[in-house]
C-alpha cells in the first residue's frame, strides 16, 4: 500500500487519545453506577429480611410505636414499630430547616447584594469554618450549651427534638447558605438593572425580582439542607435523648432513625431479628435520600419552565 495512503487511513495520536479518554470515562461511570446499584441492592436485601424471614408486618413497622425487636406481639410477630424514629427524624429535620432558612437567605442576600468585598470574604471564611467542624464537636457543644439552655428556658430535661433541631440548624446553615448564594448570583444582572430603572427601591428589587427569580434554587438549597439533616447521626444522638418512644412534644426525649442505627448496630448479631430490623431502618433512610434527590430534580425542572 502507498505509504501516504496508509498514513492517512491510520488513526492519529489524537484519535487514540480521545478513544482512551472515552474508555476511561465510561469505565469510571460504569463503576460508579455499579457501586450505587450494589449499595441499594445490598441494603434492600438486608432490609426486607425483616418481613420475608422474620415475618414482621410492614404496616406495623410503619405505624407501630413499640420498638422491641427481640420480643413478639400477641400475633407472634416481632415488635418493630419504627414510627417514633420516623417522626423524630422528620421532626428535627423540618424544624431545623424552618429555623435555618431565614438565616441562610438573609446571610446570602447580605453577601450578594449588600456586603463589601471584605465583608463577603469574612462571611465566606465563617461558612467554610462551620462546614469543617466535625459532627462530634457539634454534639459536644449541643450537650454542654444547647441542652442546658433548653432545660433552663423551655423546661423538661433539655433532651429532645428541640435541642436536636438547634444543633442541626447550625450544621445545615452553611449548606443552605452556600447554595442560596449560588442561586442569587445566577439571577441575570439585567433583571436588577431593569427593576431599578423602573423606579423600584433596592429592597423592592430584592424582594420582588431577585428572590422570586432565585426561588427554585433556594428551594433546592433547603431540600439539600434537609437531606443533610435527615442523615446526621452522631450530633443528634448526643442531644435528642435516644428514647424509642413516640414524642409527645418538642421537649420530650425522642430518637431518630440514625441514632437508633448507630446505637444498636454494634449490639446485634448478623441475621437476627434485631439486626434485620436495623437494616430495615437503614433502607428507610436510603429511600428518603432518594426522595430528597427526586424533589431536587423536580424543583430544578419546574424552575426551568
Amino acid at each position: 500500500m502507498d505509504p501516504i495512503r496508509e498514513k492517512i487511513q491510520s488513526k492519529s495520536r489524537e484519535t487514540r487519545q480521545e478513544l482512551t479518554g472515552k474508555i476511561l470515562t465510561y469505565t469510571c461511570i460504569g463503576i460508579i453506577v455499579a457501586v450505587v446499584l450494589s449499595i441499594f441492592a445490598f441494603v434492600a436485601s438486608k432490609g426486607i429480611a425483616t418481613f420475608t424471614e422474620n415475618n414482621a408486618s410492614l404496616k406495623q413497622f410503619l405505624t407501630g410505636t413499640d420498638w422491641m425487636p427481640t420480643s413478639n406481639g400477641k400475633d407472634g410477630r416481632p415488635l418493630v414499630g419504627a414510627l417514633p424514629m420516623i417522626v423524630g427524624s422528620f421532626g428535627v429535620t423540618i424544624l431545623a430547616a424552618l429555623i435555618a432558612t431565614p438565616f441562610a437567605i438573609g446571610t446570602a442576600l447580605y453577601m450578594t447584594e449588600i456586603a463589601t468585598k471584605k465583608g463577603r470574604n469574612v462571611l465566606q471564611i465563617v461558612i467554610e469554618l462551620l462546614v469543617g467542624i466535625p459532627s462530634v464537636v457539634y454534639g459536644f457543644i449541643g450537650l454542654n450549651v444547647v441542652v442546658p439552655f433548653v432545660r433552663n428556658h423551655f423546661g423538661g430535661s433539655g433532651y429532645g427534638i428541640l435541642s436536636g433541631a438547634f444543633v442541626l440548624f447550625v450544621m445545615v446553615l452553611p449548606t443552605v447558605t452556600s447554595l442560596t448564594v449560588d442561586s442569587l448570583r445566577a439571577v441575570p444582572k439585567h433583571y436588577k438593572a431593569a427593576s431599578l430603572a423602573l423606579g423600584a427601591t433596592e429592597w423592592q428589587t430584592i424582594y420582588k425580582v431577585i428572590l422570586r427569580s432565585a426561588l427554585p434554587g433556594i428551594l433546592t438549597a433547603v431540600i439539600f439542607g434537609m437531606a443533610r439533616a435527615f442523615g446526621e447521626a452522631l450530633a443528634v444522638q448526643m442531644v435528642i435523648g435516644n428514647a424509642s418512644l413516640m414524642p409527645t412534644s418538642l421537649l420530650s426525649p425522642a430518637s431518630t432513625l440514625t441514632s437508633v442505627l448507630t446505637m444498636g448496630i454494634g449490639n446485634t448479631v448478623m441475621g437476627t431479628v434485631g439486626n434485620n430490623a436495623l437494616w430495615s431502618l437503614a433502607l428507610v433512610l436510603l429511600l428518603m435520600s432518594l426522595v430528597f434527590n427526586i424533589l431536587v430534580k423536580w424543583i430544578g425542572k419546574r424552575g426551568k419552565m
